[in-house]
């Protein structure tokens, strides 16, 4: 392998070292996938700190779609650290923020009008679209979806669906009414029902916001089945809500579009945006509708790190950086490739039933009975886990742990590609310990 190198037990003795000087001082719930440490990443490529070299398909679970470290962002983040790392935009504004608010302004293309407003966090940004949506509807209701994931504040966590680890005995937000997800192989919901499920669980006078990730990210990289999407558009216009598209994860270019919603030709009200929008950086934002924000009072909304000179700076050229390198292409032609050999996998392995997704933004998932479609969380793990031990590291998915989603930059070559595909290949053969099936025909004949 040219890319990957393993040439320690995982975790190292370094990684070791520091594993046990973070039993004793760091929060145990604070769980990390990866064994071993980081010591620097270029691009797709991570080197631990005992030298060991991984492909890493997670993207810091999804935060870098233009890689680590592009020597644009570094560059332009070690000149705004030398003029100043902070000021509070409330207080005293800077130019990067503006700047930035006028790129993702233009990216969001649409009827409206658009502003923007920076936060910290995908789950702060998530929280401030429901202040918009509720100071400007006078509603208080928010409508989310089976397989959701919103984040992990009180009201974020009571939007997302699984309960462990997330809501735990944390408690709940009140005001979140939860509707299924039209999935053909677990329910018998179509896009039509949409309306009558609103109408039977929640009077829509009530309802500030439907708020939905185009592609669930946490839920399995779930695709809205047709006409889905264009039916809470039309069933929120009608009813004077707000449609919130949560683009955290599906943003930023994965799908071949900037923004996925539009791979439907969907405008919503608000979009909120995370993970990829400053290279790792914390930022975030909500885009959307100007006549939204100006129905809010002044001061009603606001963050002291939120929309940070040094991670506006970053973000600025992560933009460039999709534009210039031509990088929603990139993600159809890789997502063709990613496809291609996904479905191969379908075809040679029993346990993988589904390949799904948009773009480079892809899943398989691992199912034990297609009649039942009972999930197969325990070939999903070691699928994970073997193919870490070989090199690539891979994020798990779906409310029953049984799928493998990638996120991996859209900068990976395609030898690099090639590399991680051919270690899943190995490590779904290790994990099933079974001949594909064309190799049994094979030996049948």
């Amino acid at each position: 392998m040219k890319h990957t190198l393993i040439k320690t037990e995982l975790p190292g003795p370094a990684s070791r070292a520091l594993a046990a000087r973070r039993k004793a001082c760091s929060a145990s719930p604070m769980e990390s996938l990866a064994p071993f440490y980081i010591k620097s990443g270029r691009g797709a490529v991570l080197e631990d700190v005992d030298g060991n070299k991984f492909l890493d398909f997670t993207g810091g679970w999804g935060c870098l779609v233009t890689g680590y470290s592009p020597e644009r962002v570094v560059r332009a983040v070690q000149e705004q650290a030398g003029h100043f790392l902070h000021s509070d935009f409330t207080v005293i504004p800077y130019e990067p923020w503006i700047e930035l608010a006028e790129m993702l302004a233009k990216k969001a293309a649409g009827k409206t009008e658009k502003a923007v407003a920076f936060f910290n966090s995908g789950a702060e940004a998530l929280e401030n679209a429901v202040k918009i949506a509720r100071g400007a509807t006078r509603r208080r209701g928010v409508v989310v979806f089976e397989g959701a994931f919103h984040g992990r504040t009180l009201l974020t966590m009571t939007m997302t669906h699984r309960p462990m680890p997330y809501k735990f005995v944390f408690g709940t937000a009140p005001d979140i009414c939860r509707l299924p997800y039209p999935n053909p192989r677990r329910n018998k919901y179509a896009a039509r029902d949409f309306e009558k499920l609103l109408l039977e669980n929640i009077c829509p006078e009530d309802v500030a916001a439907v708020v939905i990730e185009p592609i669930q990210g946490e839920g399995g990289f779930n695709v809205p089945p047709e006409g889905f999407l264009q039916e809470i558009r039309r069933v929120t216009s009608k009813h004077g809500i707000l449609m919130v598209a949560d683009e955290v994860q599906s943003g930023y270019g994965r799908t071949g579009k900037f923004f996925a919603i539009e791979n439907w030709g969907v405008e919503p009200d608000l979009i909120t945006l995370g993970k990829s929008i400053a290279g790792g950086l914390p930022l975030s934002a909500v885009v959307g509708d100007k006549k939204l924000f100006d129905a809010l009072p002044k001061s009603s909304i606001g963050s002291t790190y939120g929309g940070n000179p040094v991670a506006c700076a970053a973000a600025i050229e992560i933009i460039k950086m999709i534009d210039n390198e031509k990088l929603l292409e990139r993600a159809l032609y890789l997502g063709k490739i990613i496809r291609h050999r996904f479905e191969g996998f379908k075809g040679k392995y029993p346990a993988v039933k589904d390949v799904r997704g948009v773009g480079a933004m892809l899943a398989i998932e691992f199912i034990k009975d297609e009649g039942t479609w009972s999930p197969d969380t325990e070939t999903c793990q070691k699928v994970i886990q073997e193919a870490r031990d070989c090199g690539v590291i891979l994020a798990g998915a779906g409310l029953d742990r049984n799928v493998i989603r990638l996120l991996l930059p859209l900068v990976i070559t395609d030898e690099q590609l090639v590399e991680g595909l051919d270690i899943i290949d190995k490590a779904i053969a290790a994990a099933v310990k079974a001949q594909p099936r064309g190799a049994r025909a094979k030996k049948a004949r």
